[in-house]
């Protein structure tokens, strides 16, 4: 029956229909996109709240038993103008209607591109450690022997600038590798809070805030690498923030993170200092890319990595002169699969 379909766990706006294309049941997102509750929807035909008219009669129109199913992406929605892709499919007495707002196709386009980035850089840090790490064991070997002859002094000063420099360009190798992916994620079950404030760290002239949500759950992570992710989230905000710095966490019901069907945590901090130039936000999660002066523009890349090696997402929002970066995080269980 239709109203037996989980609709809390569909990751997409759904609405339910009779024969007549008149709304039967809506999920939350449906509903939040919309603006209006399922009990305003209920009732309610289909082209009462999408149009042109003509364009959902015509999808109507090519949904038959045999087609599997018809879209159209000519539509809006009546009350914002918003563009959407509509997807409709056939049930017993019944249809199904999957709508996707230009902005959600937007961000789901741009979270496509950012993970094709990662896997991409992802690769070729896994070349260089095996290009170029072992030859640079050899030179280091090579040196330190050098190191200890017998040298004239302009010799042992080239010979300790050699050492220097090939430890140097392996912090810069062994950086790049952090994101890179992980043959090993040693999953346990940990309190995010808890890991926020071992990083929390007193900062003169900041305040710090904490807005947590005591009602969250323990969920499974790599607790090395998450540490290391909210590392370096503060770290960032402290070298921003004029005077204030923010932590919140709540869970996020109305977040569906790919392959995931569970609850997601949500994270963020908050910054008051100088927001993102514009040209570098859709660019500040790969590597080298920062906003800085200094800085080796590889901490949000691998906020980024340790993301996807847990199935959550990064997002970055500046506005009224304050920058939020938000961590969704799926909570998994001890007897979950990864």
């Amino acid at each position: 029956m239709l109203e037996q379909i989980p609709l809390s766990f569909l990751p997409l706006p759904l609405i339910l229909l009779d024969s007549e294309a008149r709304i039967l049941q809506t999920n939350l997102l449906a509903q939040e996109a919309l603006g209006q509750s399922d009990r305003k929807l209920v009732g309610r035909s289909l082209a009462s709240i999408f149009s042109p008219s003509v364009e959902i009669e015509r999808v109507l129109a090519l949904l038959t038993p045999y087609s599997g199913g018809a879209s159209n992406h000519h539509l809006c929605m009546r009350s914002t103008g918003t563009p959407i892709s509509l997807h409709l499919g056939l049930h017993e007495g019944g249809m199904t209607a999957v709508f996707i707002p230009e902005a959600h196709r937007s961000e789901v386009e741009r979270h496509a591109r950012r993970h094709e980035m990662a896997e991409a850089v992802a690769r070729i840090a896994l070349e260089m450690a095996h290009e170029v790490k072992n030859p640079l064991a050899s030179l280091k070997g090579a040196s330190q022997w050098l190191n200890e002859q017998e040298l004239t002094p302009s010799t042992r000063e080239a010979v300790t600038r050699m050492l220097d420099d090939v430890d140097r360009i392996r912090g810069r190798i062994d950086a790049f590798l952090q994101v890179g992916p992980r043959a090993a994620i040693r999953m346990q079950s940990i309190n995010i809070h808890t890991l926020i404030q071992d990083v929390s760290r007193p900062v003169e002239g900041i305040r710090v805030s904490q807005v947590f949500d005591p009602s969250l759950p323990e969920t499974q992570a790599d607790t090395g690498r998450l540490r290391q992710a909210l590392e370096n989230l503060w770290q960032n905000a402290v070298e921003a923030a004029d005077s204030y710095i923010e932590w919140q966490t709540r869970m996020a019901p109305l977040v569906h993170l790919p392959g995931h069907h569970g609850q997601v945590i949500e994270v963020r901090i908050t910054n008051d200092g100088q927001t993102v130039p514009p040209e570098l936000r859709e660019r500040l999660f790969e590597p080298y890319v920062t906003g800085k002066q200094r800085g080796s523009g590889l901490g949000l890349a691998l906020v980024q990595r340790v993301m996807l090696e847990h199935g959550g997402r990064i997002n970055m929002r500046c506005d009224n002169g304050r920058t939020t970066m938000t961590l969704q995080l799926p909570v998994r269980h001890s007897n979950e699969d990864k």
